[in-house]
């Protein structure tokens, strides 16, 4: 199947040749699948992705949601292109089958999403939040609330959300004012104002479950300061009665809607708990019940994190890509210009994919959009083996994970805008109009960096914790990674030249490996936090260089093993070993002087003062 949102011969390719997934069969949980079972997922989606989401996409982005005062309008459209999706059990795709799901591997379940996040990313926004909101519920939720909560979210007859910043806080979560107090029966109720939450408020659902960081007053009526005090609570939109079905309003009310740059399909509101507005049972404040155990939200609250975390970089990535392809179709159509040697205006033109400064854009959004792909699926496959492997296998993945996540979120949210951005520019000035996709494609990415932790937080939590978490556990077992796969290419020298070549990537990318280390040495040294954390950025670029280094070099190794049966084949192999060669080439060697200044421990930022700007 020919497409511009996602190329099924790479997603094969990633799923089957390299990251080896129909071996997750022969584990219990999986049993009863196949590369059968698999493809008809992966075709499912691609299908309703393609016939449902993506014709809506430009929609979405002109009409964004609006309030009338009473309600939050979206396009009719939206809401018959999530029931499709709802209906095809999707939201479940890789939960249990006692919770109605497919039971999938987390892969294949991802996968399965990146048709629509490339198809429509904020259209799939809202049953995206859903299956983090259920996930969590069933990790850390009572028997009672698993029952009551979780079948109504998988079934997408409601929808949820995750309810952390507040307007004076932002991502600083320790500073939340919102409080909950609690009830004789057991309950809650809630006061305070949540910021920046997506999926807030629509009539999409018959229902909206918010799972909402607050803190429980003390005896003397205080809020705890910090981040021990915070507690979860879930609290919906709709209470319910005794019989499921959906009743009196809680008192959560929309304040108003964000009006963004891009990913304008999904609604962003300010919203707020115990206003006063509802009364549920004649009393102020929004009813809720706490999740897990009072003071252990923020850890509870990791587990959507975490997995939001990859969700958003897979979004990033996925619309790196579709930019990508939209960029290489216009190239190969858009006739303008003649080689420089051709010193007749009366030859014809040549498409512009013929010019040399146009493939090299096109090779870096390759580079960019299809190493972002391969890392967001590389560490699905480890959360894979951390529910699913034997001992070894799932210490193996909880430590990489630790690692990675960082820059699983944070690189495509970077690079893969980057794509977007040389997408536009492969456009010419078609481009930089509404006309053409990738402008849009563009805006919605450029969330990306911004939510779910920002690319400074990621950079802070990298450098200052998770290189060092363990005692260096999770770093070791990176280490040990890199020199596996450096041994692995150095072992194909013999070969010849193609072989000598992937040779010569291993060992470039295990002395990068092995200066990113010293450099971390060097800067926890330094015993100034604030002077080893100034340009923790930096860091997290130029780490994120080095492991999508390593998923390229793995990947080129497996195709130079290949043997193609036909002349795509071929030519796709041959894809895949030159763009490893441009990300060794032209990125990977950024990756120096980035540690050039990081080891010369530079305080220019730090000591940049207020008064001078």
């Amino acid at each position: 199947m020919d497409s511009k949102l996602l190329n099924p011969r790479d997603l094969a390719f990633l799923l089957y040749e390299w990251l080896d997934i129909e071996r997750l069969c022969t584990r219990a949980r999986y049993a009863d699948h196949s590369r059968e079972t698999f493809d008809a997922a992966l075709d499912t989606s691609a299908r309703i992705a393609t016939d449902h989401f993506k014709p809506i996409n430009k929609l979405l982005d002109a009409e964004e949601p609006s309030f009338d005062g009473e309600r939050v309008h979206t396009p009719a459209p939206l809401a018959a292109a999530l029931k499709v999706f709802n209906e095809a059990g999707l939201i479940a795709a890789g939960n249990d089958y006692e919770h109605g799901g497919m039971q999938l591997p987390v892969t294949v379940a991802k996968a399965c999403f990146a048709w629509f996040n490339a198809a429509s990313v904020a259209g799939v926004g809202y049953p995206f939040l859903t299956q983090g909101n259920a996930n969590l519920l069933l990790a850390h939720g009572t028997d009672a609330q698993k029952a009551r909560w979780v079948p109504e979210l998988l079934s997408g007859r409601f929808y949820g959300t995750m309810c952390l910043s507040e307007p004076q806080a932002g991502s600083s979560l320790s500073d939340i004012r919102t409080r909950a107090e609690p009830r004789e029966d057991g309950s809650y109720r809630l006061f305070g104002n949540k910021m920046w939450i997506s999926a807030g408020e629509h009539e999409l659902s018959e229902n909206i479950v918010h799972l909402v960081l607050a803190k429980i007053p003390g005896p003397d009526g205080k809020l705890i300061p910090g981040t021990k005090g915070i507690s979860l609570f879930l609290v919906p939109k709709k209470l319910l009665r005794d019989d499921g079905s959906v009743g009196e309003r809680n008192d959560v009310t929309l304040a108003g809607l964000n009006h963004k740059m891009g990913f304008r399909g999904t609604t962003n509101t300010l919203l707020n708990f115990g206003e006063g507005r509802f009364s549920p049972g004649g009393e102020a404040g929004a009813i809720g019940w706490l999740v897990g155990e009072a003071g252990r939200g923020l850890a509870c609250m990791f587990h959507m994190m975490n997995e939001a975390r990859i969700g958003v970089g897979l979004g990033a990535a996925c619309l790196g890509y579709t930019g990508y392809l939209h960029a290489l179709d216009y190239a190969r159509n858009r006739p303008q210009g003649r080689p420089p040697q051709a010193k007749d205006p009366a030859t014809p033109q040549v498409p512009i994919v013929a010019h040399a400064d146009v493939r090299r854009m096109l090779l870096a959004q390759k580079a960019y959009a299809e190493g972002g792909l391969a890392l967001c699926l590389y560490c699905s496959r480890l959360v894979d083996d951390e529910q699913t492997g034997d001992e070894a296998e799932r210490e193996r993945a909880h430590w990489l994970l630790e690692l990675l996540t960082p820059i699983v979120k944070s690189w495509p949210s970077q690079w893969c805008l980057e794509a977007n951005s040389l997408a536009i520019q492969v456009h010419g000035g078609y481009g930089y109009t509404r006309d053409y996709d990738v402008e849009q494609f563009y805006r919605d990415n450029r969330l990306n960096p911004i939510h779910e932790g920002t690319h400074g937080i990621q950079a802070l939590d990298l450098l200052g914790r998770k290189m060092v978490i363990g005692q260096g556990r999770a770093a070791m077992l990176f280490a040990g990674e890199i020199e596996d796969c450096a041994g692995r290419a150095a072992a194909l020298a013999a070969q010849g030249a193609d072989g000598e070549a992937l040779a010569a990537m291993g060992r470039q990318l295990a002395a990068a490996a092995s200066r990113v280390f010293a450099t971390v040495r060097r800067l926890h040294a330094v015993g100034d936090l604030d002077v080893t954390l100034a340009n923790a950025a930096v860091f997290l670029e130029a780490f994120g260089h080095v492991v999508v280094a390593w998923q390229w070099l793995e990947q080129a190794m497996v195709a130079q093993a290949a043997t193609p049966a036909t002349d795509a084949d071929r030519d796709f192999y041959a894809g895949k070993r030159q763009a490893a060669r441009y990300f060794f080439r032209w990125e990977l060697p950024k990756v120096g002087p980035m540690l050039d200044l990081l080891d010369s421990i530079d305080t220019t930022a730090l000591d940049m003062r207020d008064a001078w700007f």
